[in-house]
């Protein structure tokens, strides 16, 4: 167990030992002084630490620091319930710690194998015969905290103190969220914090302070809290709930609130956000499937009024070794079990769409997702769910636990974003949540909509949080970005469910993009950052299995990219690429490349490339 050191006493020497991802520690993880009412913290983990401190009027706050670097200055914590302010006025009362160690597995995401270990400290507080328990983890290149208040009876919060002072000269990659509902199709506003307009702002929130990184999010909601996003009044990002008051049985805990913090690879691959998720309600994940889907509303909206056209793209999606098709708003229930069984017949899973109205009691559940179940459905896109409060994470609990008892898989569309969901309720897929395709559908004297900075900002904050239905490969889109970065977006964006969205017809005439979405995964085994920057490039190497993809996405000028390649294991590699061609076309080439070498390859303007690299035949 971590060693405690207290002010005026003698601390017994801690003994080195491995800490997470192999570092080793040797220094006190905490250190704590008590003056009358006054009391301090330093909780730390390698570079990582978090310094709580209680001012003599017992308000509490947290800093937090990477490397010396100061990413959060001294900000606020407390709740106010109906019953009690306890954000003031607190005094100690105690402390308990423990090392938190894991593993375990998920069905999809940028790898199916985790490791988390940290140090948890709750501290208790009291004021005037009222508890407060703040539990704070630091580890795994991130620092998490959340309120339990251990009362009888019902609490009812009200206000959350909680807020984040980030260095004003700091860079921050912010997600307005302008109609205080729960909008997330919104682009990233790159500025300062000094800069930055004061109004609401969606996670995650991505900053800069020095060379360091952090993102600011929050993990674990369920229906005993509501979703919240950030106000910012100028000096600091304040927690903002969207209802007027949050109630659960005691005891109350709040959703994590959570700092990833290092370079932006660190951000990039963490796992933070599904780690501090409540462990798997399903035990039995083999029904569970990852894949790609075919999808004929975005390029054909009556088609999913039509069983014919329907047949027609479960052939597309069965030629293409696609293993789904969705069918969206519009399908009849007269034909959609003769659809399900065409498909498969054809080994084609069907999705169904549906309104989050339509199967919002239990009554509903059991008379039509369960019928669907009964035709043989393999899930369910459940759309316009549109709100954060507690009302509709109450909705989120029921027909999450519903679609798992059922055996369908789930996706969420015009709502809110995934806070380790994933790992809860592995039969959760997607999420949309993101400005995606459905805005750039061609019109006649439409201009691009996303600046090519729009994908990259998405990559390195929306698509850390958990997955993203942003429906990808659209190249009869309204877009800037050239097809070779538009292809790019199939190994760049993770989605369980990769939705493809544009027409048969548009992937026929590109067979080298067919060659590619005919065989790339929608869940990987493991994710690495080569290089990057959200405002300029990003190179991003998956693996499934024994094989590797590399994706690249430039904003700006034509440039050449290097690929470093040793994340390969020894030997020689195939190297399929698939780049830009002129006329916004697409080229492939096949090279042989060493593990530990590296590879230049020339990037458009706005521009990019795809890679799939397996072992060279010996």
């Amino acid at each position: 167990m971590p060693i405690v050191r207290r002010v005026g006493r003698l601390a017994r020497p801690e003994r080195a030992r491995p800490a997470p991802g192999g570092r080793t520690r040797s220094t006190p993880p905490i250190s704590f002084s008590v003056e009358g009412h006054v009391a301090n913290w330093t909780l730390s983990d390698g570079d990582v630490r978090a310094v709580l401190d209680l001012s003599p009027a017992g308000e509490l706050t947290l800093e937090v620091r990477y490397a010396g670097q100061v990413l959060v200055e001294p900000s606020r914590l407390g709740i106010r319930t109906a019953h009690a302010d306890l954000s003031t006025g607190l005094v100690p009362a105690g402390m308990s710690e423990r090392q938190v160690e894991e593993t375990y597995l998920t069905v999809t995401g940028k790898r199916r194998e985790h490791r988390y270990a940290a140090g948890e400290w709750t501290l208790s507080f009291t004021r005037d015969g009222h508890r407060l328990d703040l539990q704070i983890r630091v580890g795994d290149h991130g620092v998490a905290y959340r309120y339990l208040i251990p009362w009888t009876g019902p609490v009812t919060v009200v206000e959350e103190i909680s807020e984040y002072v980030v260095p004003g000269d700091g860079r921050a990659v912010l997600l307005p969220y302008e109609n205080g509902r729960c909008d997330y199709e919104e682009i990233h506003r790159h500025t300062t914090v000094a800069e930055a307009e004061p109004m609401l702002y969606g996670y995650p929130s991505l900053f800069q302070a020095g060379g360091t990184w952090m993102l600011i999010t929050e993990s674990n909601l369920d229906a005993g809290y509501a979703g919240s996003r950030l106000r910012f009044d100028g000096r600091a990002f304040r927690l903002d709930l969207p209802d007027p008051y949050v109630t659960a049985a005691s005891p109350l805990v709040t959703p994590w609130r959570t700092m990833i913090v290092g370079d932006l690879a660190t951000i990039v691959e963490s796992d933070l956000v599904t780690s501090l998720a409540a462990p798997s309600q399903v035990e039995d994940t083999s029904w569970i499937r990852p894949g790609a889907a075919a999808w004929s509303w975005w390029s054909d909206g009556p088609s999913t009024r039509d069983l014919d056209a329907q047949k027609r793209w479960v052939d597309f999606a069965a030629a293409n070794g696609w293993p789904y098709v969705l069918a969206d708003a519009g399908w009849n229930k007269e034909w959609m079990p003769e659809l399900i069984a065409y498909a498969r017949d054809r080994g084609v899973g069907v999705w169904l769409w549906s309104h989050w109205q339509h199967v919002d009691t239990e009554l509903e559940h059991r008379e039509k997702l369960a019928l669907w179940k009964e035709w043989g459905a393999v899930g369910v896109k459940i759309d316009f769910t549109e709100s954060d409060g507690q009302d509709r994470m109450r909705w989120f609990d029921a027909i999450l636990a519903a679609t798992a008892r059922l055996r369908l898989m789930v996706v969420f569309h015009g709502g809110t974003i995934p806070r380790g969901t994933e790992r809860t309720w592995p039969q959760f897929m997607s999420a949309e949540a993101v400005k995606g395709a459905e805005w750039i559908k061609p019109k006649p004297g439409k201009e691009p909509l996303y600046p090519a900075t729009h994908y990259l900002s998405l990559a390195f904050t929306r698509n850390v949080q958990g997955p993203m239905d942003f429906t990808p490969c659209t190249f009869t889109a309204v877009r800037a970005i050239s097809a070779g970065f538009e292809l790019a977006l199939s190994v760049l964006f993770e989605s369980g469910i990769q939705h493809f969205a544009d027409s048969i017809e548009t992937y026929q005439a590109r067979p080298e993009a067919l060659r590619l979405l005919s065989t790339v995964p929608a869940a990987w085994d493991d994710t690495r950052l080569l290089s990057g920057d959200p405002a300029d490039h990003i190179l991003l190497a998956r693996r499934s299995g024994g094989e590797w993809y590399v994706a690249a996405g430039v904003s700006g000028e034509a440039r050449t990219l290097t690929v470093p390649l040793d994340f390969l294991d020894e030997g020689e590699w195939t190297a399929e690429i698939y780049r830009d061609a002129p006329g916004d076309q697409l080229a492939t080439e096949t090279v042989t490349v060493p593990a530990g070498g590296k590879l230049d390859l020339a990037v458009a303007q706005n521009g990019g490339f795809t890679l799939h690299l397996r072992r060279a035949l010996s």
